[in-house]
């Protein structure tokens, strides 16, 4: 199995953002949840319109069996609430094309990405690069390692910087410097 990176670029974030916008709203607000919540896909595939109908999305996560409540930022808040409108409250968010109200399976969420990825050149990029984005790019904004460590449930801080890709930047920073 091949370790997935986080999207490091907030530019090529952006032209992600903007290429998913354009192409498909539904990979748009899939793409938008995860690198806005840090949530993992399995969690994100079940969330329904009546979940993200105020400004939180409070989910049980299906992974450690606990409640998570995320305040959505605005730029997510509007998405969402241009995506939702006229929808039933219990149908599927992020939902599939086959059946009556299913949401798509990770295995569809991984095709997305890995389309997402050959268009922009990317490597390394999985389901759970959208979880290691939010991480990388929280990380970035607030140096916290306590604080991102307790969002992604890790135990600990230096497991939370390995997760979001910190010491290899290090690493790299610092095989960078040397010359023999």
């Amino acid at each position: 199995m091949t370790r997935v990176e986080p999207i490091r670029d907030k530019e090529l974030i952006q032209e992600i953002k903007e290429y998913l916008n354009e192409n498909n709203e539904r990979n748009y607000i899939m793409f938008l949840i995860g690198i806005h919540t840090g949530f993992r896909i399995s969690d994100i595939l079940t969330l329904r319109v009546k979940d993200v109908l105020g400004w939180d999305i409070r989910l049980f996560e299906q992974k450690t069996k606990k409640y998570r409540n995320v305040k959505m930022p605005n730029e997510l808040k509007r998405a969402i609430r241009k995506y939702v409108e006229g929808k039933n409250k219990y149908e599927f968010l992020i939902k599939s094309r086959k059946g009556k109200n299913k949401p798509i399976g990770r295995k569809q969420a991984y095709k997305i990405l890995k389309e997402v990825a050959d268009e922009f050149g990317l490597e390394h990029i999985g389901t759970h690069s959208l979880r290691k984005t939010y991480g990388y790019q929280h990380y970035k904004a607030f140096k916290d390692i306590a604080a991102l460590q307790k969002e992604l449930n890790h135990t600990d801080p230096r497991e939370t910087k390995i997760y979001i890709g910190i010491e290899q930047d290090q690493s790299n920073a610092y095989q960078s410097k040397i010359s023999w």
